[in-house]
Parts: structure tokens; sequence; C-alpha cells
């Protein structure tokens, strides 16, 4: 290879920010590769953060990681920009044209060229194809989304407080997003309502929510008592929790189900499902599974081309297959932080990635919290209402922030967030 190796990521969500930062501490500034990170925005944030960010629980402006300024401070390079092909034998990408929000081509299509690339674009909802959905739902997979989400959350209340009405809200999809989602639209309206009664002077407007799920249970992913006690906790905050409801179609008013049942919702929000973006469809004609994910070794090289890696929610092992979650994604960006070096500097193959389970945790608001720890073991509820898993979720976005920041700056961005909570609304109302 040559004395200056080319690593390109695209994607820099949980895990491809995070390679990058590492890679760009070690290889980028021993000047022996040039580190290259290309995504669509401009700015990460934390994807279980993001039903957080639609129901606005939290300022995003303050959750924020500039591209630019980590790459600046990492000895790594970013790009604005969408891959929109790869040619394997040319080994080179080409970005779409970057265009500002007025719709003005800011940068034409560009070429990028690489010596090892590592795919890590993340997963969208997946509607199956379900009549109505994409043309009348809203979804809540990125920033941009979560903030278009909120804008409409925020105008429908609006409406609903001039005309002392009922908000109805639907959401499907009864896993960790969709779940945690009902839990904050909830809590957000709880935060407006002393506000509004100085604001308005009339009594807040009656928030309903409906959780679909087409299993016999929310949360699959945890054990039965979680299930049973997330669904109790919804429900004695007003969600109504419909379980084996499956969806056959969307329209303006609100959701039709398989046995025929009409759900009226003004907002209808779309949580169900993983696939990877349409876009891996277009990298070089690699080997997809059905959801579109790339399918990789368990050492996250493609089966097809021992230069391109994937990782995260893009990613399928085919001997070994993951969830799609953060704590993934995260543990595979550190494995080829760790191996990548070799196999730049002496062709060493990159071992397998082995998966640590750590559990999961599930945080409703402040309501109640619950993690499920690997062995069966669960904790959260009781009458601490989950503190230790509520905390716990708030110290894993701590700990991703204070990786990629370090200690000093990590320390002071929390310092911040606490500051700007004391002097500003606890909720967007604006």
């Amino acid at each position: 290879m040559a004395s200056r190796s080319e690593i390109l990521i695209v994607g820099g969500g949980v895990a491809g920010l995070a390679l990058a930062t590492r890679l760009g501490k070690t290889l980028g500034k021993q000047g022996k590769a040039r580190i290259t990170l290309v995504d669509k925005s401009f700015c990460h944030v934390w994807k279980p953060m993001l039903h957080c960010f639609a129901a606005g629980t939290v300022m995003n402006e303050n959750d924020r990681i500039s591209f630019m300024s980590q790459a600046s401070g990492n000895h790594f390079e970013f790009w604005p920009g969408e891959v929109v092909s790869l040619d394997r034998g040319k080994r080179e990408v080409t970005l779409s044209p970057f265009h500002a929000s007025d719709g003005t081509t800011v940068l034409e299509s560009r070429t990028l060229t690489y010596d090892a690339i590592v795919l890590s674009v993340g997963s969208c909802a997946n509607d199956f194809g379900t009549p109505g959905v994409k043309e009348n739902c809203l979804f809540i997979d990125n920033l941009v989304e979560a903030n278009a989400f909120n804008e409409k959350f925020r105008m429908e209340l609006l409406k609903a407080f001039a005309k002392t009405s009922k908000l109805d809200i639907a959401i499907v999809g009864g896993g960790a997003t969709g779940t945690q989602l009902a839990a904050e639209l909830h809590k957000s309206l709880e935060i407006v309502d002393p506000v509004s009664l100085h604001a308005f002077g009339k009594e807040p407007p009656k928030l309903s929510i409906t959780l679909l799920q087409s299993g016999a249970r929310i949360l699959p992913a945890f054990p039965e008592s979680v299930s049973a006690a997330a669904q109790q906790e919804l429900e004695r905050i007003g969600v109504n929790v419909r379980t084996s409801a499956r969806v056959a179609g969307a329209d303006q008013t609100g959701f039709i189900l398989k046995d025929g049942t009409h759900v009226p919702a003004t907002l209808r929000v779309w949580a169900a499902g993983v696939k990877a973006p349409e876009v891996t469809r277009a990298y070089g004609g690699l080997s997809l599974n059905k959801s579109g994910q790339i399918q990789v070794k368990t050492n996250l090289c493609s089966v097809d081309d021992d230069r391109i890696f994937a990782m995260g929610d893009c990613s399928f092992i085919v001997d070994d297959p993951l969830p799609a979650t953060a704590q993934v994604a995260r543990q595979q960006a550190i494995h080829l932080a760790k191996h990548l070096p070799a196999w730049i500097e002496h062709g060493t193959e990159v071992p397998s990635c082995i998966f640590h389970n750590k559990g999961a945790i599930v945080a409703l608001g402040n309501y109640n919290g619950w993690a499920a720890l690997p062995g069966g073991r669960v904790l959260g509820g009781g009458f601490m209402h989950g503190l230790s898993a509520r905390i716990g979720h708030i110290m894993l976005y701590r700990k991703h922030q204070v990786e990629l920041y370090g200690w000093l700056r990590g320390l002071a961005s929390i310092l911040a967030d606490k500051i700007e909570t004391f002097i500003r609304p606890p909720v967007r109302l604006d």
C-alpha cells in the first residue's frame, strides 16, 4: 500500500464518528493514513436520544456534535455529502451534489478514492410496503425527521389549545423507540401544563396517545416481565397500548388495522421494523440481506471485497447475526479502530469481532425504567420507579459524549447542559 493510505468512513453515527475519532488520533495524527468521514449532515446526534428531540424534552442544539469541529480536533477530514455509487474496481466513491436549504448547488458531484472503506450508514424504519405509510406518516430516524415531528407536534398542540380539543397521536411500533416516544410525549405535555395556564389562560388539551404493536407484547427484545411492567406504566399515564394490532394501511386521518378497525390520529408516527437505507443497493453490487443490510464476515469485512468493511445497523454478520443497537455499533467501531492500523500498515487480517452483551436499558421518561442484564437479571421498577435504570440510560449518553470529546470537554458539555436547563424552559416551546 501507499505510504499514506486513504481510509474512507461513510456515515457519522455512533459507530462512524467513534471510528473516525479513534483512527484520527492514531493513524491520522501519525501521518500514516488520511482519514475522511462523509455524512450528508453537518452534525452528529446520539440516535437513542431522537425520541427526546422529537418530543422537545431535550434541546438538541446543545446535544449536536459538529463534524467539522470534531475533525479539526482529532486529525481527520470531513466532507458533507451522500455516497450514491461505489466503484470497487477503481476503489472510488461518488458523492451526490450538495445543496443549500434554498436548493442552490453548493458542491457539485465529487469522487473520493480509498484503500479501505468502512460503511456505517445506519438504518431506518421499515414500512414493509404498507399502503399509505410513506405519504401519511412521520418518521424519527434522524435529527431532521425528529425536528420535523417536533414542529408538527407543537403546531397541532397550539391548535388544540385554541380549540380546547383533543390531540390524537398514534405510534406504530412497540419497540424501544415507540414506547419511549409515547412516554416522552406525555412528559412534554406535563411540563407545558403550568406554562399554558399563564400563556393561554385555559386548561391544557387532552393528549390521546395510542401505541400499536403487531406482536403479542411491547418491547419484544426484553424479558416478558419488563414488557408487562412497561405496558402497565404506559397505561397508568394514559397511553392506550394495543398489542396484536397489525396495521394494514394509513391515511390522513389515522391507521387502518387488519381487522378493519380505524385508529384516528392527527399525528401518525411509524417506528416499526428496521432496514438499511436504500442507498446500500448502490454500493458496487455488494451482497445484501432482504433488509438491505450489507453481508459481512465475523471480522466485519464484506463477503465480496476485502477492502470494504461495514458495521452498525447497515451490516449483517452472516454467521452471527446481531441486533441493530447502539451497543453493537459501538463495540464494532472500537474493534475496527484497534485492528485496522495493523491491516493498513502490515496487511494483518482483521480478527473476528466478538460481541459482549452488556444488557439493554429502556427508560420511559421520568416515569420508570428497566435494565435487562445478561443472564436474565432485571433491574428497575419498584418504589424507586426504575431510578437506577433511568440514570443508567443518561450515563450511557454521557459516556458517549466523553468518549468523543475527551474527559475535559465532555464534563464541560455536561455542565453546560445543566446550566442551560436551569436558565431556559425544560421543554421546547418555540
